[in-house]
């Protein structure tokens, strides 16, 4: 299928799905996934759906239909982890999240026959690995990031303090749901032509609160309780996966385990890692140089390849080498202090603590900034020509020079985030 020849529905789609901060850059291989996923009436409904959690009784007065008929189609979509459903207030509430994390990795989290998964993976292959445009607009331009690293809790030394959201297992204990499903990026690779998974645990991926309730109301999630979780969690740091999750620190949607030949959050850190880092912990590896006996057991477990050999200048032993780590570009993950098998590495803070968006509408709300697409978050209903006014003046500020930009910004901020936020929750 040709990006020229494509139904007008279906670049509709990608208009909507583009006016949330996380994009998704047009090309032939997102139409034909879109196409895969949605029917084209499908696609020409979901395109005029807002960013922000809305009803059915919304979603009836934007399509033109009964509730009932409006209803029904959202509850097909639900179904299919196209949308995610949510009660709130003892009354369904609706989003369409975005690709990734999102409805990409919903159609590949079980084994399902309604689509065709193997040509699903072949074009997420495509489209999120061989082609950089996806990735490099997931990773974008600024600091805030979609997904953090959770540091590997037991490799942490005793007197570094770590805070509660900066802990999986935390993450695990409190969630009010907790959803297990099959990894995405290891099923698809395997279902791919030109690729191969390894052989990481698959059944690992891990949702929680809202996200999990709905994935395992409509089957793509099993429902877990704490002590499993925790148990899972344990498995995937035998395995030396790392723990990349939500970049929130309340209500955290997700962690996935990711390897480092598979899971496209680590394939991207690698590809940009010198030019846009991912959101890393608050800790940075420290390598002792005098009991490093240079074996690069860290090198190989590296998800990301901040740790190498150099010589360790030893005038006895000429080919003697140490770890080095590239502090630049490590996650502070922790799991090369695991593997050390002379405890020469260390976790330490970093001089800055990172900085964790408080929730989801508070991380859109920042992305949103740092992307120049604030108003599409603020001016949601499209319907109102004030509002199609304002949209257009408010994207002309965030298109000014770097300078000029931030000074009009930080108004925006000052002034409305607040109130943002508390419209999107709405």
């Amino acid at each position: 299928m040709a990006e020229r020849s494509i139904s007008p529905h279906y670049g509709s789609l990608v208009d909507r799905l583009n006016r949330f901060p996380q994009g998704a850059p047009p090309s032939d291989s997102l139409y034909q996934i879109l196409s895969v996923l949605f029917s084209e009436r499908e696609a020409e409904l979901v395109a005029q759906l807002p960013i922000k959690p809305f009803r059915a009784e919304k979603a009836a007065r934007i399509w033109k239909q009964d509730l009932t008929t409006a209803r029904k189609t959202l509850d097909e979509l639900a179904s299919r982890a196209i949308l995610v459903d949510i009660e709130r207030d003892g009354q369904m509430t609706y989003v369409l999240p975005p690709p990734m994390a999102g409805f990409f990795e919903f159609s590949m989290m079980r084994v399902r026959d309604d689509v065709d998964q193997k040509l699903l993976a072949n074009l997420y292959y495509q489209y999120c690995t061989v082609e950089e445009e996806f990735m490099d607009a997931l990773i974008g331009t600024g600091e805030t990031q979609l997904g953090r690293v959770f540091v590997n809790e037991p490799v942490v030394p005793p007197e570094v303090y770590v805070l509660d959201y900066e802990r999986a297992s935390e993450v695990i204990k409190t969630a009010s749901h907790r959803g297990i499903s099959q990894c995405y990026c290891r099923f698809k690779l395997e279902e791919a032509d030109d690729a191969h998974a390894c052989d990481a645990p698959q059944d690992i991926c891990m949702t929680f609160n809202g996200p999990a309730s709905a994935l395992i109301k409509h089957g793509f999630a099993r429902e877990v309780d704490a002590a499993e979780g925790l148990d899972l969690l344990q498995l995937a740091q035998e395995h030396n996966l790392v723990q990349f999750g939500e970049n929130i620190r309340e209500g955290v949607g997700f962690i996935c385990n990711c390897c480092s030949c598979c899971c496209e959050a680590m394939i991207a850190a690698r590809r940009f890692a010198l030019d846009r880092p991912i959101n890393t912990t608050h800790f940075l590896a420290a390598v002792n140089t005098d009991t490093c006996t240079g074996c690069g057991k860290c090198v190989d477990v590296c998800p990301i390849g901040a740790m190498g050999l150099v010589s360790a200048n030893d005038p006895l032993n000429g080919r003697a080498k140490v770890a080095k780590v590239n502090p630049e570009i490590c996650l502070g993950c922790g799991v090369c202090a695991r593997v050390c098998p002379t405890d020469s590495i260390e976790l330490e803070s970093r001089e800055t603590r990172v900085i964790t968006p408080y929730d989801g509408v508070h991380r859109a709300a920042m992305m949103a900034i740092e992307r120049g697409n604030l108003q599409d978050l603020i001016f949601d209903n499209r319907v109102l020509w004030s509002h199609r006014a304002l949209a257009t003046l408010l994207g002309a500020i965030l298109k000014l020079p770097p300078v000029k930009r931030v000074m009009a910004t930080e108004q925006v901020k000052s002034r409305y985030l607040e109130a943002v936020i508390k419209r999107i929750n709405v």
